[in-house]
């Protein structure tokens, strides 16, 4: 009698042919699953996914906010690759960007009054960045020091991070402005983003995205410290014999993410908001929402923008359909987690195969 077992091998070598393909199934196969979720809620998925991409990409209200939601995304996102390139799970991007509008917010109400445009935007944007980097210092820490794992410390430090911002906007930063609301003060005018005419399009931010993106593709692919990251990602122990500082990396890199994730809490602050206010407003989910852009991208800093944009269009798209169709609120995130679940599951499969094998069974067992 025949036994059948599963065997599973790491595959060395994988053509760019073979990851194309992957990944181009993988995005079909997700949205097939999508489809049929739709299905069962008696939505027909053509009329659904054309009003999605219709209402973002098809239209210039749609077009303008997609790039608006776009920009944070291609932020955090960036950041995410460097650290996801080096397996170090940094889930904490959403606590990494209410951290830097919260220091955006304290430079710009603090120093705003005494300080000149020209001089208090680029501080913002510097303070942002610390917030963010700073925040995501001590999971790094634990992680190196204690061995515990990254991915349930930066997951707690989101809910960290926001209840100290619920703590402020309803305490010691409550403006005497907002008539009783849960809001700070309105930043100064002068430390107010300036907006692309007929949209909430914060140019400054989107050029920063931009730059943000090319800064840390060259980080990654053309200086030592991107190959270190890369290194410690594909082997931690020939990381070490090659003499590379796992500690100081790990730091660096997760400083960086944190940081960029810090800039789109600038941006959100002074280019949206113009205020303080309860996480769920300031952010809705980008840090969240940047993991799945990072995979999208394959974990190149290039690629995001296009993924950020792509990713954008389905937020701005969700709310079409909740209209059009009655579909509750958390559709949007049904649909992105999908989609994350099955770019998964096609890099898994793009790096390892999977057979079935027959064994023969021994007289002796029972």
């Amino acid at each position: 009698m025949n036994r059948y077992r599963i065997n599973i091998q790491r595959r060395h070598i994988v053509t760019p042919f073979e990851s194309a393909g992957v990944f181009t199934g993988s995005i079909l196969a997700g949205f097939a699953a999508i489809g049929v979720l739709f299905l069962l809620k008696g939505v027909n998925p053509f009329q659904a996914f054309y009003k999605i991409f219709a209402g973002s990409f098809f239209s210039v209200y749609g077009i303008k906010e997609t790039i608006t939601k776009a920009i944070p995304l291609i932020l955090i996102a960036s950041g995410l690759t460097v650290v996801f390139r080096s397996k170090f799970w940094n889930i904490g991007a959403e606590s990494q960007l209410l951290m830097g509008a919260v220091f955006t917010g304290w430079v710009g109400l603090n120093l705003g009054p005494v300080l000149p445009g020209p001089v208090l935007v680029p501080a913002m944007i510097l303070a942002g960045f610390l917030g963010g980097a700073i925040w995501a210092l001590p999971p790094a820490y634990l992680k190196v020091r204690f061995g515990i794992n990254e991915v349930i410390s930066t997951l707690m430090f989101n809910y960290i991070a926001a209840e100290i911002v619920k703590y402020l906007v309803v305490g010691p930063w409550k403006g005497e402005t907002q008539h009783g609301y849960p809001y700070t003060d309105d930043l100064p005018a002068h430390g107010i983003l300036a907006q692309l005419p007929g949209s909430r399009i914060h140019f400054v931010t989107l050029i920063l995205a931009v730059i943000a993106a090319l800064v840390l593709w060259y980080l990654l692919f053309r200086t030592r410290f991107g190959y270190e990251v890369r290194v410690i990602g594909e082997n931690h122990e020939a990381a070490k014999y090659a003499g590379i500082g796992f500690t100081r990396t790990t730091l660096l890199m997760m400083a960086v993410s944190g940081g960029v994730a810090g800039i789109a809490g600038f941006g959100e602050l002074a280019g949206i908001h113009y205020h303080l206010t309860y996480p769920d407003a300031i952010s809705g989910g980008y840090g969240f929402t940047a993991i799945i852009v990072a995979w999208l991208a394959k974990l190149n800093p290039l690629f995001v923008i296009f993924a950020g944009l792509f990713f954008a269009g389905i937020v701005v798209g969700g709310d079409a359909i909740q209209i059009s169709f009655g579909l509750p609120a958390a559709t949007v995130q049904v649909f992105n987690g999908v989609l994350l679940i099955f770019l998964i599951m096609g890099d898994y499969f793009l790096h390892h195969r999977v057979r079935i094998e027959k064994t023969a069974k021994n007289l002796g067992d029972v």
